[in-house]
Parts: C-alpha cells; sequence; structure tokens
C-alpha cells in the first residue's frame, strides 16, 4: 500500500471511531478508491495514561507505544497520528523511536485559536487531570503567547466523571452535565475560547455539541490536519 498513514489508537477505543468516522466523513469522496489509506493500531491494552503521569509506579503507557510506533515505522507510513492528548505527554520519547513525523494534537489545537479566533487572548482548557498535570496544553497555549486558565476543581470533577463514568465506562454522552461543565469553566475563568483537550470530551462535542461558545476541538483538528497531509501524499 502505497501513501498511507499510521493511526495509533484505543485510548480510548470510542474517540478514535469518533476520529475515523470524521476522517471520513470530511474525505472528498465520491468511490471507494477516493477514500484515504491508513492503518488503524486500536491498541485498547495500553495502560492508561493519567494513573501513570500521575504516580509512575503504575504500569507505563509509553513501553507498548514505543514498540507500536517502531513496528509501524518498518511499514514507512507517510506520518503517524495520535488521537489521544494525555499520550502526548509521551511525546518526544515516541517521536524519537521514528524518522516518521508524529502529529502533534496539542499543538495543532493552539495553532488553530488564532485562526479561528484571532481576537482571543484568555485561553480555557477541560481534558483529563494527567493531561492538567503534565501542562501539555498550558505550555503550548503560553507558548503561543496567551493567558492560560486551567479549570476548578469542581469543573475537574464534572469533567472526570463525562470522560470515565459517562463514555469510556457507558459509552453514552450526558448532554446536561457536558453543556453544564462548559458554561461553569466560561463563567468561572472569563475565558475567550476553550479547548477541549481530551478525545473523550471531543466526541461528546460531536454527540451533543455546543455550539454557542468559542470552542477549539483538538480531535476534530486532528482530523483536518491527517486530511490535510494524507492528500498532499497522495498528490505526490
Amino acid at each position: 500500500m502505497e501513501h498511507f498513514f499510521t493511526i495509533i489508537g484505543g485510548m480510548g477505543t470510542e474517540a478514535t471511531e469518533t476520529y475515523i468516522h470524521q476522517l471520513n466523513e470530511r474525505t472528498p469522496a465520491s468511490k471507494d478508491q477516493d477514500y484515504l489509506n491508513y492503518i488503524l493500531v486500536n491498541h485498547a491494552t495500553v495502560p492508561d495514561r493519567t494513573s501513570y503521569i500521575k504516580d509512575h509506579s503504575q504500569p507505563n503507557p509509553l513501553t507498548p507505544l514505543v514498540h507500536d510506533i517502531k513496528v509501524q515505522s518498518q511499514l514507512k507510513p507517510d506520518f503517524f497520528a495520535l488521537p489521544c492528548n494525555t499520550a502526548h505527554y509521551f511525546y518526544d520519547q515516541m517521536q524519537a523511536a521514528t524518522d516518521i513525523p508524529i502529529l502533534h494534537m496539542p499543538r495543532e489545537a493552539v495553532k488553530e485559536i488564532g485562526k479561528k479566533y484571532p481576537d482571543a487572548h484568555r485561553i480555557g482548557l477541560i481534558a483529563t487531570e494527567g493531561t492538567i498535570y503534565d501542562h501539555i496544553y498550558d505550555h503550548e497555549i503560553m507558548a503561543a503567547g496567551y493567558e492560560f486558565l486551567a479549570p476548578s476543581q469542581s469543573v475537574q470533577e464534572q469533567t472526570n466523571r463525562l470522560i470515565y463514568d459517562c463514555i469510556k465506562d457507558n459509552n453514552v454522552v450526558d448532554r446536561k452535565l457536558f453543556h453544564g461543565l462548559v458554561q461553569q469553566m466560561f463563567d468561572e475563568t472569563n475565558c475567550d475560547a476553550l479547548v477541549l483537550g481530551c478525545t473523550e470530551l471531543s466526541l461528546a462535542q460531536d454527540r451533543e455539541p455546543v455550539t454557542d461558545k468559542p470552542i477549539i476541538d483538538s480531535q476534530s483538528i486532528l482530523v483536518d490536519r491527517s486530511l490535510e497531509l494524507a492528500l498532499k501524499a497522495q498528490k505526490g
């Protein structure tokens, strides 16, 4: 297979499925052969990223992730996509394991802020505790010249409930919970735009979208970047 890319997914599986669905929906295709060539590695048994980030005595997700990267690199994909924000804690080690570029989802999401909301200055974030704890997004947001705004404990607890209890455990999006915590984040921080920094939150936005607030959906942006690179590679 020529001109394909590899998706390192399964973190979680339902969120990866949303990424694939959006990718296929946005691909300009009128027949089977117009769709993109890609390999999906749905590695659902990768240990929980947040658990390890907060406690290094827990199983390390880096070992299986680097193994996946090395195995897939032998097939020579054009690039890798990693639809899990928290896993970007390991981005530098994963990129060091291959010469093939890995799209950096948080970085791409922050780039989109200026394009979509050029007057925004105060940027909020909702994400897993692991992503909040390891500062993946706040470093990118502040490096781009924005003020970073973290969620309150109340917002984080509601976010955890939505990600783990509703989506990961039961594949259900509680619309009231999702929209309520987004509204509370805007009310408490007075942010100009809010980044959804977890693919389960992107899944929630896909199923029960917030349409009246300035939202930066990291996974949706990764879909767009994947599509751009894949179509460019197809054209040679």
